[in-house]
Order: structure tokens, then C-alpha cells, then sequence
């Protein structure tokens, strides 16, 4: 089984040697992972990965090798027949085929959209389930939940399905981006510090070894020199998409998040929701508590690198239109602030965890990589040096 394993790792191109097999079995033989897969992994990964940047690779071998596919049984005490709640209730989601979603025609535009909801809210008098026209239920309606159309106000739904919604009707929660998140950020943290400038500032603290022999190699007794700590001079402003579609990447933001806050002093960050308005927030939890983006702008430096994190999906008019937020009325487009933030700091860049094969189908992308003169770069490690190199020029 070991042997197999070992050369399974071979063929993934991991640099694992005889001599490095040969200490697993050791390990093994001394009762090290005993009957215990975790324990085993890291006896394996400890024997096996002599760079961090081929635990990944690492750890989708070992999944593959070990771990297979989990069985699926149903719970004791409930009949094969039984079908849960949360199910039934939605069995009134309506899924249309690619052709059939073709056949449904937008409204014509954000205003004539917004004019034809207030028309449908005076005239509906009762629910309605299915159907084309009335605000209701699994139907294509652009009014709504559970249903699809490409240009839709999501009325009453719990969350996101096909993330085309212009306006959303219902309250939203979101939870703070966790940067106590240590897993997997070991090499995001690599990545990140081709951006530091280090300098010396503060007490003389630090003892200095090369000021020390040669100031006792002069004075003839031991004179012992300190000087200020070496410390990251960069100065960093993030702005973190929270909420709807951002959802699905929470894990891999909060490792970038956790990442940053360890490498950079200098940091602030803020919270935004699809696009970036006339104001962001420092708690979810405590949305109203609101900041106006000028005063951002007129708060900090323009020596200030800025990086936006999000994925960019939305309704185009969010970016392009007054009225165009899902939550409230802006009286300005969401492109009005930010070329506003990047006039102000010119070391911008913006990172995106849609895998970067996706962003040519999604036209609120395009219209931001427009924005940001194409600094728009995938949350990977690839993409992460792109950012780093961009913010150092």
C-alpha cells in the first residue's frame, strides 16, 4: 500500500526520494501512526514534503490514495421513503434548461424593470406560484424567488441561485472575515512578502551583532550597540465583497485575510457588498455604522496600496447606474467610486477567487477589469506575486 502510495507521488511529480520512503516505513515500524489516519498523514507529509509549496499536491495524492469516497447511508429511524422537510419545500424551485433560459426576455433596462415591479405590486392582490408575470414562486417572472430570469428583483428567497438579481428584498446578514484562519495560508504569506519594504524605525531595541564586535573591537572592553527594529514599511487599504456570491469563497478569503493581517503593520481593511459605493463598514454585525468612502479618500495617503477582493459578479447596472445597488438607492453609479479610490492611490489592484477561466461569461467582470485597466488578478499564488509586482512599481 506504502509503495504504491510513494509512487503515486512520483508520478504527480513530487520530489520525493528512496531515502524519504525508507524514514516513513522507519516511522511506521516505531508506531508512530498507529491505527490513526490523521496521525499517518502528518508522519507521511513530514517525511515526504520537503517544500510547502508541494503540500497541495501533497494532500490531493493522499485523499485520492487513502480517503476514496465517503459511503452516503441515510439516518436510523427514518423509512427510504421519507423525504426531508427542507426538501419538499423546495420542490417549488423551478430549473430550466440552457434553451429555455434563452427564451426568456429581459424587460428592457433597469428603469423600465423598476417601473414594471411598482406596477405588479398595486395590481397583485394574492401568492402566486409558477408563471411568467406575477411576483411569486418558481417561475420566470422577473419578481420573485426560486425561479430564474436574467434580470430579476429577488423577493423572499433565503439566498443566491443564479446570482442575476438587480435588487434584493430581503434583509441582509453577514458574518466578519475570520483572520485567526491559519490553515493554508502558509504559502499565501510567502507569496505576499515580495511586497514588503523593510526600514528601521522606533527605539533602538534590536541588538545590533555587526555594531557590537566593531564598536568593542575599537573601544577594547565590551560595548554592547542595539538599533530600531527592521520593520514593513508598506501600507495596506483592503476592501473585502461580503455576502450573496462571495459566500461560496469565504474559506480561501479568510486564508488570504489571516495572511495579511500577519505580514503587514500598516493595515486597514473595509467591507462592501457587490460594488463599491458612498460608503463601507468595519463590522457586519454592525452595518449602520457606515464610513463615507470620501473620507477614506481624503483620510489616507495616496502612499497607500489599495486591493480590492471580490468576485465581480453582479447585476451590470450595480456598476453603471444610479439606483443600481441591490440594497439601496446610490445616487451614483458604483464606477464613479471607484475611479475616485483609483485616481487617489495609484497602486491598486484587485483579487478575484472565480477561477480566472470563468471571468470571459460574466459581463459585470468585464466591465470592472475595464475599470481597473485590467488589474484584475485570480486568488492563487500566481496571481498573488501579479499583485505584489504591480503594487511595488
Amino acid at each position: 500500500m506504502l509503495l504504491s502510495f510513494f509512487l503515486q507521488l512520483k508520478a504527480e511529480k513530487l520530489p520525493v526520494t528512496l531515502r524519504e520512503y525508507l524514514s516513513l516505513i522507519e516511522g511506521m515500524k516505531q508506531g508512530l501512526a498507529d491505527f490513526d489516519v490523521d496521525a499517518f498523514y502528518f508522519l507521511a507529509r513530514t517525511c515526504l514534503v520537503k517544500d510547502e509549496r508541494h503540500i497541495d499536491r501533497f494532500d490531493r495524492v493522499f485523499a485520492s490514495h487513502f480517503r476514496g469516497l465517503q459511503a452516503v447511508s441515510g439516518e436510523a429511524g427514518v423509512e427510504a421513503s421519507e423525504l426531508p422537510e427542507e426538501w419538499l419545500r423546495r420542490l417549488a424551485e423551478k430549473h430550466l434548461t440552457e434553451e429555455e433560459k434563452r427564451l426568456i426576455e429581459t424587460l428592457g433596462g433597469f428603469e423600465k424593470l423598476m417601473e414594471t415591479l411598482r406596477k405588479r405590486l398595486e395590481e397583485q392582490k394574492g401568492r402566486h406560484q409558477g408563471g411568467s408575470k406575477w411576483i411569486g414562486t418558481a417561475g420566470t417572472s422577473p419578481f420573485g424567488a426560486y425561479g430564474y430570469n436574467p434580470e430579476g428583483v429577488r423577493i423572499g428567497q433565503e439566498g443566491s441561485r443564479h446570482r442575476r438579481a438587480v435588487k434584493v428584498w430581503d434583509k441582509r446578514e453577514f458574518s466578519d472575515l475570520d483572520d485567526t484562519v491559519e490553515l493554508g495560508t502558509r504559502n499565501i504569506k510567502i507569496a505576499l512578502r515580495r511586497l514588503r519594504r523593510w526600514v528601521r524605525e522606533g527605539a533602538a531595541e534590536e541588538f545590533d551583532l555587526q555594531g557590537t564586535i566593531r564598536s568593542t573591537a575599537e573601544h577594547g572592553y565590551l560595548d554592547v550597540q542595539t538599533r530600531p527594529e527592521r520593520r514593513n514599511a508598506v501600507k495596506l487599504l483592503m476592501f473585502f465583497d461580503v455576502g450573496g456570491s462571495m459566500d461560496d469563497h469565504v474559506r480561501e478569503v479568510e486564508e488570504l485575510f489571516s495572511a495579511v493581517r500577519s505580514e503587514f503593520r500598516h493595515l486597514e481593511h473595509f467591507y462592501f457588498h457587490n460594488c463599491l459605493y458612498e460608503s463601507v463598514w468595519k463590522n457586519n454585525g454592525r452595518r449602520s455604522e457606515r464610513l463615507p468612502t470620501e473620507a477614506i479618500i481624503n483620510g489616507f495617503g495616496s502612499d497607500y496600496r489599495v486591493i480590492f477582493v471580490g468576485d465581480a459578479s453582479m447585476s451590470p447596472y450595480e456598476i453603471s447606474h444610479p439606483g443600481g445597488s441591490v440594497e439601496h438607492w446610490n445616487k451614483e453609479p458604483g464606477e464613479a467610486w471607484l475611479r475616485r479610490i483609483i485616481a487617489h492611490f495609484h497602486r491598486f489592484a484587485w483579487i478575484n477567487p472565480v477561477p480566472e477561466a470563468h471571468w470571459s461569461y460574466v459581463q459585470s467582470i468585464a466591465m470592472m477589469r475595464h475599470i481597473l485597466s485590467e488589474r484584475m488578478y485570480p486568488l492563487t499564488l500566481g496571481g498573488l506575486e501579479q499583485v505584489t509586482r504591480v503594487l511595488s512599481r
